[in-house]
């Protein structure tokens, strides 16, 4: 198998190129790991502490990390890299990284590379990024590794009796940081007990939100006062059904707010003209009287968590069919949520489904009905909404866990350490 994988990244090594002539995405990949190197060479022979985070949603998890770290023992560099262009487009001029870029492919010489130039002080893996070549040249090296916010389930490759080479890469791991129990059971059934439940560090992250301002004039100017849904990172499989309550059963004194993941001219164009509700767009509302408007697409990127401080019910998508986003922005606000019916690889959306602050529909008779129902029956939404506050609540610290234990295992020093 660990042939086979390395066949498949050469292949991949040979084929993205040709494939980023007619893929955007893909050539953002291509385009941008070409620059890995000469952005690394900038912290070489310096203490670097290096994240790895899959996308932007692995990135709120590592961010909590990140601030104890430059707050308390700013004598280190940090470096930040992506897998996904989703993340890095949006990540990479972060003020607190000194470098932010995206991971070389996996190959064995890439690994071996990147290792040496970056000698990291530790190194510390999002959530469920494995990559074998890379894990294994930090485990030579002797480097010292950790998972945070890790989720593990018995599908994949540690699991399987033919997935020996992952589990040998599993060995790079000094300690793993796990959302649950299961992720605990599965790594203790193939022999590593250097597990420790700690729970998912973006609720430290998202527990700040309240501590900002969160106003936004014109976001009050549209709200008016009135009843407000906020849809963020929304697809067209849920815009699909938003557009179709708007136009079939908004009342008139129901205010939307939706934020597209999909911010391209035709997409924002082609939504505001399926909707039969009077709708302004952000890039369009300088010298309108906002509250005249009944809808307001967000064609920009950057302040959704912002907006949701403004809505009674929120509808967070991706759920139904390309990936779920953040339910916990909305959810430290104390408001309902409401999702797609694919959320099982979120522990957080598992959980509040199960004890009712997040509500899961599959089609427009439900995501109708559910709203139907928000809009009436102001106890329910209180209700439903305060227990998505006291469930992040509950679950704060895992920041602090981790940071403890990085400190008690000097894996992370005090400058007036480092000068003695």
């Amino acid at each position: 198998m660990n042939i086979l994988y390395n066949i498949l990244i050469f292949k991949a090594k040979i084929l993205l190129p040709l494939i980023a002539i007619f893929n955007k995405k893909i050539k953002l990949f291509v385009k941008g790991r070409k620059e890995t190197f000469s952005k690394v060479s900038a912290i070489k022979n310096k203490n670097t502490i290096w994240f790895h985070a899959a996308s932007l949603g692995e990135f709120e998890q590592a961010r909590p990390i990140i601030e104890e770290i430059k707050k308390n023992y700013n004598q280190y560099k940090i470096l930040v890299t992506f897998f996904s262009p989703s993340g890095y487009e949006i990540r990479k001029n972060y003020n607190l990284a000194d470098v932010v870029c995206y991971l070389p492919l996996d190959s064995k010489t890439n690994a071996k590379k990147f290792v040496k130039e970056v000698n990291p002080k530790l190194a510390i893996f999002i959530k469920y990024e494995f990559w074998p070549n890379l894990l294994n040249e930090l485990k030579k090296k002797e480097l010292p590794t950790i998972l945070v916010s890790g989720i593990l389930r018995d599908k994949q490759l540690f699991f399987k009796s033919y997935g020996g080479f992952m589990r040998k890469s599993l060995q790079a791991f000094n300690h793993f940081f796990v959302q649950n129990k299961n992720s605990k059971k599965l790594l203790n059934s193939i022999n590593f007990n250097n597990v420790t439940i700690a729970g998912d560090t973006r609720f430290d992250r998202v527990s700040k939100i309240l501590e900002q301002d969160n106003s936004l004039d014109f976001i009050a100017k549209f709200k008016n006062n009135q009843y407000t849904i906020v849809a963020g990172s929304t697809w067209q499989e849920d815009e699909a059904l938003i557009v179709n309550y708007i136009n079939n059963n908004a009342s008139k004194d129901e205010k939307l707010i939706i934020a597209p993941h999909n911010i391209k001219a035709d997409a924002i164009v082609a939504l505001q003209k399926s909707i039969n509700k009077k709708t302004i767009l952000f890039s369009d509302k300088e010298d309108k009287n906002l509250a005249e408007y009944q809808v307001f697409i967000i064609d920009t990127i950057g302040i959704l968590t912002k907006i949701y401080a403004a809505a009674d019910v929120a509808y967070v998508g991706g759920g139904l069919k390309t990936g779920l986003h953040n339910i916990l922005e909305p959810a430290t606000f104390g408001i309902p949520v409401v999702i797609g019916n694919n959320y099982d690889k979120f522990q957080e959306a598992v959980d509040l489904v199960k004890i009712g602050g997040c509500i899961s529909i599959k089609n427009q008779q439900e995501f109708t009905a559910h709203f139907t129902q928000f809009k009436k029956d102001e106890n329910f939404r209180k209700l439903t909404g305060t227990i998505n506050k006291k469930y992040i609540e509950d679950h704060l610290g895992a920041t602090k866990l981790i940071t403890n234990y990085l400190i008690k295992n000097k894996l992370i020093v005090s400058s007036r350490a480092v000068e003695h």
